[in-house]
């Protein structure tokens, strides 16, 4: 075999900073070393992998198509590593939505290292359509999802019940107003998540679909951000049961009743060609284990984030 481990470690990491200096630094080598690199893994194929714009190389084509498999290969390399030195599992990348992200996976990460001190786990917190993106071009080994995906290079499997709550400031005229009618709620001005968040979705598909005149006072990309809003009277909002529990046992919000199913899963969302390496299926195994048997996110057995 003509091409190395190290050239594809290279390459990864050119790919990523799209500058050979700054991946050379990564890498702890020389500039020359890791540009020659690069320069003899294109003219053993006769192949360009990038396009030379001044001092960045961007990918091309062949170079896209080559990223997720050089990605892949290392990962394996890793493992492999992994089980000759002893059995510790490799390192694992791990992508969770916000409110996973905020509220579960910080404590599951934690307690993977606490078992596994010698492992090293990447944790990686944004919204729904960037997690999916990075499982997609190979960049995370598992996501932790609160959205449904239907990209057919991706596998779900349902992980938690949970369900979308809309709640006020305890001022606020709906706090002890019973179940909310839609008229009552389309009059009111609503704080709520950013486009591209699962629980946007589940919100524009269920509520903006009752309400088509409802009013968006604030788009906010945090659910603490937007907690603290409704907390000052800007509007009333709508969030993952989760992320409230503990401003509900405070009294700094309260629920509104509504006439709405907003109930949803939690997800483990995987690229299906994507090696599901020991580390991998060690975490999965752990998420499991530290939901315990719970069928909603309200009996979690989970210490809480406020």
């Amino acid at each position: 075999m003509r091409i190395t481990l190290r050239q594809l470690e290279i390459f990864t990491a050119i790919a990523a900073s799209e500058n050979v200096s700054r991946a050379a630094a990564q890498l702890a080598m020389s500039q020359s070393a890791a540009s020659s690199a690069l320069v003899e893994l294109e003219r053993q194929f006769d192949c360009p992998l990038f396009d030379r714009i001044g001092k960045s190389l961007r990918l091309n084509a062949t170079g896209r198509g080559l990223l997720p498999q050089a990605r892949e290969i290392l990962a394996r390399g890793a493992d492999i590593e992994s089980y000759l030195a002893g059995g510790t599992l490799g390192p694992l990348a791990v992508g969770a939505t916000l409110t996973i992200g905020n509220y579960l996976a910080t404590l599951i990460v934690a307690e993977h290292l606490q078992r596994h001190p010698a492992s090293k786990v990447q944790l990686r917190v944004a919204n729904t359509s960037t997690i999916i993106e990075q499982l997609l071009h190979f960049e995370l080994d598992i996501g932790l999802i609160e959205g449904e995906a239907s990209h057919p290079d991706l596998l779900l499997e349902a992980w938690l019940e949970d369900s979308l709550v809309v709640f006020c400031a305890p001022q606020h005229a709906l706090a002890s107003h019973g179940i909310a009618t839609p008229a009552e709620l389309a009059a009111q001005q609503w704080v709520v998540r950013e486009h591209g968040s699962g629980t946007r979705a589940l919100f524009d598909r269920v509520i903006g679909k009752a309400l088509p005149e409802l009013h968006i006072q604030l788009e906010l990309e945090h659910t603490e951000a937007i907690k603290r809003a409704v907390e000052s009277g800007l509007g009333i909002g709508c969030l993952s049961r989760l992320s409230l529990r503990e401003a509900f046992r405070r009294g700094s919000l309260v629920e509104i009743k509504t006439p709405f199913d907003l109930r949803r899963h939690f997800y483990f969302a995987r690229h299906r060609q994507r090696h599901l390496s020991p580390a991998t299926q060690s975490f999965i195994a752990l998420c499991r284990e530290t939901s315990g048997t719970a069928h909603d996110t309200d009996t979690l057995a989970l210490p809480f984030i406020g």
